[in-house]
């Protein structure tokens, strides 16, 4: 039928006469013919048998290949890495590669799924999520310096999910919002779908420019900024305890509220200060999920809050996603939390990194390609290109040998990291050092 051997409405054979023919057993027959019914390409017609759908998709080779004409825009990293067939090497994906991730773990945990209450299984989530996952959350945040009860955390659906909410919470369209400048680029992405005005300042090894941040809030009075105070991405860089009181300071002073997404909080080897934590979240909110350090296909996120704001974005994602999110993914990330394999897999995976890190950096060097910064942890090294390479031009030679960079003015509202880019050192394998190579 992919072949156009059959046309449409051709009866086929019976499946007795099929199975004589093939010489499979009948249920066999049965099988092939449900997944083609399940898949729209026949139609079954009691009494009359099978035959051939009428609207058979078009002949057409599969776009499964990233598209090199398309523009390097926030977009473009994350439409090149996501849509990549499997052959793809991806330095400049956002994700630990699948075999560095725990995943005993997990099947244990959906293995006691088996075993749970049918509600878990069928029903919808609750406003707030799994109370027992939000526990284990709250003693997290304790342990890091942030009083937050269970009913200050609100679950969602991911952690792009919790930006998202709060973005539909806390602005209009037209409202303007300050990011750093480089920053992950999907905060961008987000922000235009919210139609407000973005504005940067330059980052610097130890948090945003002090200076240009003040002039910034005096100039443009944005209501929000977004940031990572820790293993900054893309840079790797973690907030000072001077920057972080100076910027809690200045945001009091100007009613700008913060929100700190702390995604990449457990590859941290040692604590740098939290603006959540400083704060004690009057005007901060933090966001965090375990996309990053469990499974990127067991989504879930979550926001700690005041208690006023979180009563505001229960109705909101009640409204946007009907409840919580699936019982089934806090159902998995509870119990992998609470058995105490996660700490085992994220201390290894903290030892694993720093000598990826190293060596990466060492062969990154001997391509003139310096990082910008020692980061304490994570998997990203945000690097400047020798002789002023333009990274653009640099991914698109990369990406017609099947391999997608990161190049740094994704990550830059001013566009101003033309020679710079954020490379995954868990990606870096040897292909992908010798395209690399290659492309310069």
């Amino acid at each position: 039928m992919g072949a156009r051997s059959l046309t449409a409405g051709e009866k086929l054979p019976s499946i007795r006469a099929l199975a004589k023919t093939m010489q499979v057993s009948p249920s066999t027959v049965v099988e092939a013919y449900d997944r083609l019914a399940a898949e729209g390409l026949i139609r079954s017609r009691p009494g009359s048998g099978f035959t051939v759908a009428g609207s058979l998709p078009p002949l057409a080779l599969a776009d499964v290949e990233p598209r090199l004409d398309r523009e390097i825009d926030p977009f473009w990293v994350s439409r090149q890495s996501l849509d990549a067939a499997p052959e793809i090497l991806k330095p400049g994906c956002g994700w630990l590669p699948a075999d560095w991730l725990a995943h005993e773990p997990v099947r244990k945990a959906m293995r006691g799924l088996a075993r749970a209450d049918a509600t878990v299984l069928a029903d919808y989530g609750s406003t707030r999520g799994s109370p027992a996952l939000r526990r284990l959350l709250a003693r997290q945040l304790v342990e890091e310096g942030i009083d937050a009860g269970p009913d200050q955390i609100l679950l969602t659906g991911s952690g792009t999910q919790a930006l998202d909410l709060l973005c539909r919470f806390l602005l209009q369209p037209g409202d303007t919002v300050l990011l750093d400048d480089p920053c992950y680029f999907n905060f961008q992405a987000l922000l235009r779908a919210h139609r407000v005005n973005v504005v940067s300042v330059p980052y610097t090894a130890s948090g945003p420019d002090v200076a240009l941040f003040a002039e910034a809030l005096a100039t443009h009075r944005p209501r929000l900024y977004v940031t990572n105070s820790a293993i900054h991405n893309p840079t790797g860089a973690s907030l000072s305890p001077q920057v972080a009181h100076k910027i809690l300071t200045l945001a009091a002073a100007h009613d700008l509220t913060i929100i700190e997404d702390d995604i990449f909080a457990d590859f941290e080897i040692e604590r740098a200060p939290r603006l959540a934590a400083l704060d004690g979240l009057a005007r901060v909110i933090r966001i965090g999920s375990f996309s990053k350090t469990l499974s990127a296909s067991v989504r879930c996120g979550f926001i700690a809050a005041r208690p006023d704001w979180i009563e505001g974005l229960i109705d909101l994602q009640v409204a946007t996603a009907f409840g919580g999110p699936s019982p089934i993914a806090a159902e998995i990330i509870a119990a992998v939390l609470s058995d105490g394999s996660y700490r085992k897999h994220i201390a290894a995976l903290r030892t694993r990194l720093a000598k990826r890190r190293r060596e990466a950096a060492a062969i990154l060097e001997t391509m003139g390609i310096r990082p910008w910064v020692q980061p304490r942890g994570g998997y990203y090294l945000w690097c400047r290109l020798p002789d002023g390479r333009d990274a653009a031009d640099l991914a698109k030679t990369a990406l017609r040998e099947s391999v997608v960079l990161a190049p740094g003015n994704v990550f830059s509202v001013a566009l101003s990291a033309p020679d710079l880019m954020r490379f995954n050192v868990a990606q870096m394998d040897g292909r992908a050092i010798e395209v690399l190579k290659q492309s310069l």
